[in-house]
């Protein structure tokens, strides 16, 4: 049995495919077009699941979309009456109905297959569901509290569930237009970060500030019997569309916070100018409230259903900072949070829902790694070096890892491209730039050479499991690098480089199991400078993170990388500048940069 699941009319567009169960290919739209969180319909995200299979559209038997136009249509039809939104609110809502409405016919265009050959079953699932079911139904618990909590979908902000077996029972919810991601999204814009998936930012930005606004925040949202609730004096998002591009490729947002907000804590930053010091504080005053009503919502998740185990999704999942300090903070043990929490994971969680809870086959599926996407063979990489007209020296497993080693040890910035793509926002070890924590340089080296990204976001570590109780003050194992911990005081000074102001570092632990070459390629570093750690930063320059060997070349030759690591062959700038007499003029001119 194939199954698909989509995330459609969202930003971070994907599609998940599984065959009796079991993940064949999950990847996001952006990976293909180019444009980070791609919207629109995932139509070359589909392609590739199909092709990851060997299969045509004809087989598949069920598509789910992460979308049920007619979930919550009471309180929609209240909120109309009470509410009296703008024309272009009420539009915008319409305009996204009738597009998941049209998923047969739209997934016929996107195959090449008349809808009539089709004998696929379509689906429409809840997407706070969705999100629930992404994480708990892959987590391997048994039984686990779930909470899901975003900006908005399907009318809901969030969503606590009790899950047991196949049963997901959802025991609150949070509606429109109260949200704890618009919150967010509304001090992210104030502070200057104004692109649609910029939260990163604040995140980041929040360790260089203090609390001087926690009071004022706290009057922008307060916590009640079973939720939160929003002080919609301080937002626009209820009252006019904000949300306003899920069609086209890029998504685009308006401004959420409004006059008042802006009479309370002073004029918003522009984009591009300085962060002063009060922008600063409210980014940190921002995390500090966040973190407080998250803490309010698990205690009255851990009340109502009296789990240990507790599963974490949508885009306020992938706060790794509040996820890092749930375990010493609650009374959970256990804590799942999958790779792509985020909105791209609906269509994993789509696609789970159907197979375990609608069809009720078994669970057996356990995300233990998310390399779930495209791969490439070394005849396909070297047919990529040959075109761009570069040398491919090709080497065994051994002396490729102890040369990248030693190549990072000396200092290098090395691109790391093997397998398969990781499904969701973070480079795990196979499309990642990787460098020494040992220099505190380094971040200022990468900022310059590479990612041209503002100074003040962290680097991570990727660090040997085994390891990570020495480094760590918590040696809770996070393959998705989706949790901060404190570094140990006496370990700072080793990895400065992937030791954030605070103390901290968003590590990666990385199990020999389920990646065996970059595990071996950290004991190599290990081994050479006595530290079990590397830097880890996606592979990317301000664009998605490359999927192809054709991208991961073009991102080396047009940034200032020392050296390329393409499955088992292994290219240095030197090697590149060597070949510049026989290439095109414009990749000459890249490999001199």
């Amino acid at each position: 049995m194939y199954i698909l699941g989509l995330n459609a009319y969202h930003g971070e567009a994907s599609a998940c495919l599984l065959h009796d169960g079991q993940i064949v290919c999950a990847v996001e739209e952006e990976r293909f077009t180019r444009v980070k969180y791609s919207a629109g319909f995932p139509t070359l995200a589909i392609r590739a699941c199909l092709a990851q299979a060997g299969i045509s559209a004809r087989e598949v038997d069920h598509v789910a979309v992460a979308r049920s136009p007619r979930a919550h249509l009471l309180d929609k039809i209240l909120f109309t009456l009470r509410q009296r939104p703008s024309a272009g609110l009420v539009k915008n809502s319409v305009s996204r109905v009738q597009h998941a409405l049209n998923l047969p016919d739209q997934f016929a265009e996107a195959v090449g297959v008349p809808k009539g050959e089709l004998r696929t079953t379509f689906h429409h699932v809840e997407h706070h569901l969705a999100h629930c079911a992404s994480a708990f139904l892959v987590s391997g618990f048994e039984s686990a509290a779930v909470l899901s909590a975003d900006g908005f979908g399907d009318f809901l902000s969030a969503m606590l569930v009790d899950g047991e077996g196949k049963r997901l029972r959802t025991i609150g919810q949070v509606t429109f237009p109260h949200s704890i991601g618009a919150l967010y999204t509304a001090i992210t814009q104030y502070c200057g970060f104004r692109r649609y998936g910029d939260e990163w930012k604040l995140m980041g930005l929040a360790p260089y500030g203090q609390p001087s606004y926690v009071d004022e925040i706290r009057r922008m949202i307060r916590p009640t019997r079973g939720g939160y609730a929003l002080n919609l004096d301080y937002f626009v998002h209820h009252v006019k569309p904000v949300y306003q591009n899920w069609q086209g490729l890029a998504p685009t947002q308006g401004i959420a916070f409004s006059d008042y907000l802006v009479q309370r804590l002073g004029a918003p930053r522009e984009p591009s100018t300085e962060i002063t010091q009060h922008y600063k504080d409210v980014a940190y005053s921002a995390q500090v409230v966040v973190e407080e009503i998250l803490f309010h919502m698990l205690g009255v998740l851990y009340r109502a259903t009296g789990k240990r185990h507790l599963c974490l999704a949508g885009g306020v999942a992938l706060n790794s900072v509040f996820n890092g300090k749930v375990l010493p903070n609650t009374p959970f043990e256990e804590i799942f949070v999958q790779a792509a929490a985020g909105d791209a994971g609906l269509s994993l969680g789509a696609a789970f829902y159907i197979y375990n809870v609608l069809l009720k086959r078994r669970r057996d599926y356990v995300m233990e790694h998310a390399y779930l996407g495209p791969d490439y063979s070394d005849q396909a990489i070297a047919a990529a070096l040959s075109e761009a007209g570069l040398p491919s020296n090709r080497m065994d497993e051994i002396s490729l890892v102890e040369q990248t080693a030693h190549l990072i040890a000396d200092g290098k910035i090395v691109g790391w491209f093997q397998g398969r793509m990781e499904f969701g926002p973070r480079a795990l070890g196979n499309r990642s730039i990787v460098a020494d924590p040992r220099r505190a340089e380094m971040k200022d080296i990468l900022n310059e050479r590479i990612k041209r990204r503002e100074t003040f976001r962290p680097f991570a570590p990727s660090i040997l499991l085994e390891a990570t109780d020495d480094y760590f003050e918590q040696s809770y194992p996070d393959p998705f690098m989706l949790k901060v911990y404190p570094i140990r005081p006496e370990k700072r000074a080793l990895i400065p480089a992937v030791t954030h102001v605070d103390g901290t570092g968003r590590l990666q632990t990385v199990d020999r199991r389920t990646n065996p070459r970059y595990w071996e390629l950290i004991k190599a570093f290990e081994r050479i400078t006595g530290i079990p750690v590397v830097l880890n930063t996606s592979f990317n320059e301000n664009e998605p993170i490359v999927n192809t060997p054709k991208e991961a070349i073009d991102c080396f030759l047009r940034t200032r990388m020392d050296a390329l690591i393409l499955g088992s062959y292994l290219l240095t700038r030197d090697d590149a500048l060597g070949a510049t007499t026989a290439v095109p003029a414009a990749t000459a001119e890249a490999a001199k940069r």
